[in-house]
Formats: structure tokens, C-alpha cells, sequence
């Protein structure tokens, strides 16, 4: 209910909007009712218009019945949203961008909903993964010859030049989780300017080169706090992209209402002036050491009315 009220609030009045969807929209909005985008609606009045593909916590499922449903299906159905970039096969991917228009600048939106990283790396490195460019009439198109992304053709570069390329997904990425269980940044297509990639919590506004170097990621994050990880302590922003040609700039803005936390960490080897193991007192001196790191860490946590978790690494220790 909150949802559907802070939407319908701040979605919908009677301002022109100044952009033009130019693709296929029955293709691209399945789940709205008209099949067009939802401030074209002649029976609905949005003058803020939103993207979203959905993440892990809200992916399609027939739980209840034989359709596939999520949680925007039900928005999109209502008009508050503009639910795309859902895959309904189950052995190959085709991703087909929303393209946008305004004045020269063009911007392609492509979008892939959460799915399990398994079997969207899988799909990946078999090839099944596509990803249509819009021709030269401004539709989505399949593009000709191998699936393989990597293959270009000059001529198709030269036809699809002067669009904005930006990529949003909600999967893992490559720290650390292994190489299949996560998007590596060499498979996202090289033609990509700017890459939004959700389902990470830590907070990575400002976008960065991605490991290919052809394009730059940004990470939004969580809004909220889940966890008391060190990720999650640092500030909260949402992004402001300005796009103008093939040009764009991302003007953070921090998020005044997320309660944030210190983190502290505690090496004991640090420490082995101050503990001794064969001290009968080793578990007083520990005490008092861990109180006294607290105690700074509760004053810097008081100043900003944060959360407080303190790690202690005992294993680097002498005892």
C-alpha cells in the first residue's frame, strides 16, 4: 500500500514529458495493459515515468497459478511503472533496448531481470545471450551473422553510431564468488557505454572503468542498510545521470534518512606489546583492551548517530 501511494504521488500529474520511446513498445512493455509505455496511456496521467527490471527478491514465478508474475507485473498493470527487460525463455537470452529520443541525444536501454547466476553464465558461455541494436530506422533489430557478441561487423557499427548505450542488470559481480557465479565484466558487450548494475549493496555511485576498459559501471547500491558489513557503513547515495549525446556525467546525491554504522576492526597481532598468552590475566588484559577500542568506536558512532559493529581478527594473534 505505501508502495502503490509514494507511486501514484510522485508519478503521476499533468506534465508534458519530454522524451519519445521510438522501439517497439509492445515488445518491450508486455506487461502493460495497452502495450505502450505508461505515460502514453491515453487513460493515465504520468508525468514521471519509471524503468525498472526486477531483482532477486521480486523475480517472476507461477506461485498461485500456470503464469509467470512478479511484483511489477502488478505496477506495470496499474501504470506506475514501466516493467522491462524480463526473459521468458529458458535456454537463450535476446535483450531488445528501449529506445529513447530527445531532440539528438538517442539512449538505448537494455535491461536483464535477476536470474540465477548459474545459468545466466552458463547461457553466456554457450552463446545464448543477445543483445539486438536498434537500425537505422530507430526499431530493435537482430542483428546478422554469428551469436557470438564479440564478432562486429564495421558496417553495423557505423549504423548504430550516435546512440547512448546503458546496460542494467541484477546479478553477482566477479569478487571473489567464483567464475560461475557471477557476470564477468569481458561478457557484457564491449559497444556499452555505462553499465547500471544492481543487486550489490555497497554503495559505488560514481561510475568506474570496468576491467575491459571499454565501458564504466556504476553501483547504486542498497538504500538501506541490510547488513552490518563494512560495505554497507559507507554513505548511501542514489545517481542523477545527464545524458547529452555520447556524453554523460552521474551527480551523486546522499541519502539523508539511511541510518548508517561504524565498523571496527581489532588485529590482535597488533596488539602483543600489551597481551601476553602465558598470563594467568590474559583474559582480563583482553577485556580491557577490547573496552577501550569500543569505547572509541561507540564516541565516533555518537557523533553520527550511527550503528556500531566491531570485529576482532583473534587468529593473527600469538595465543
Amino acid at each position: 500500500h505505501k508502495t502503490l501511494t509514494i507511486l501514484r504521488r510522485h508519478t503521476m500529474g499533468p506534465n508534458p514529458v519530454s522524451f519519445q520511446i521510438i522501439s517497439d513498445q509492445a515488445n518491450n512493455f508486455r506487461s502493460s495493459i495497452h502495450q505502450t509505455v505508461n505515460y502514453e496511456d491515453p487513460y493515465t496521467s504520468v508525468d514521471l515515468p519509471i524503468f525498472s527490471i526486477h531483482g532477486n527478491h521480486d523475480d517472476p514465478t507461477r506461485d498461485g497459478g500456470t503464469e509467470m508474475l512478479a511484483a511489477l507485473d502488478l505496477l506495470a498493470c496499474a501504470n506506475l511503472v514501466n516493467y522491462f527487460g524480463r526473459q521468458d525463455e529458458v535456454d537463450k537470452v535476446v535483450v531488445s533496448p528501449v529506445l529513447m529520443k530527445k531532440g539528438d541525444t538517442k539512449v538505448a536501454l537494455y535491461g536483464i531481470g535477476s536470474m540465477r547466476d548459474e545459468r545466466l553464465n552458463r547461457m553466456w558461455q554457450g552463446k545464448k545471450v543477445r543483445f539486438l541494436k536498434p537500425d537505422e530506422n530507430n526499431k530493435s533489430s537482430r542483428r546478422n551473422g554469428s551469436e557470438d557478441e564479440s564478432e562486429e561487423d564495421p558496417e553495423d557499427e557505423d549504423e548504430n553510431s550516435g546512440w547512448f548505450n546503458i546496460f542494467a542488470l541484477h546479478q553477482n559481480r566477479d569478487a571473489g564468488r567464483g567464475s560461475k557465479n557471477c557476470v564477468h565484466d569481458s561478457m557484457i558487450p564491449e559497444w556499452m557505454d555505462l553499465v547500471v548494475w544492481g543487486h550489490e549493496h555497497e554503495c559505488l555511485i560514481t561510475p568506474s572503468e570496468s576491467s575491459v576498459g571499454t565501458f564504466r559501471i556504476t553501483q547504486p547500491g542498497s538504500s538501506v542498510a541490510t547488513s552490518l558489513t563494512e560495505g554497507e557503513s559507507m554513505r548511501k547515495h542514489v545517481g542523477i545521470l545527464d545524458v547529452r549525446g555520447n556524453q554523460f556525467r552521474m551527480v551523486a546525491v546522499p541519502l539523508m534518512n539511511v541510518r548508517s554504522f561504524a565498523v571496527g576492526t581489532l588485529t590482535l597481532s597488533e596488539h602483543t606489546h600489551n597481551l601476553d598468552p602465558e598470563d594467568p590475566r590474559i583474559d582480563d588484559q583482553m577485556t580491557k583492551l577490547l573496552s577501550r577500542e569500543v569505547k572509541k568506536l561507540i564516541q565516533e558512532a555518537r557523533e553520527d548517530s550511527r550503528l556500531l559493529r566491531q570485529d576482532v581478527d583473534a587468529v593473527a594473534g600469538n595465543g
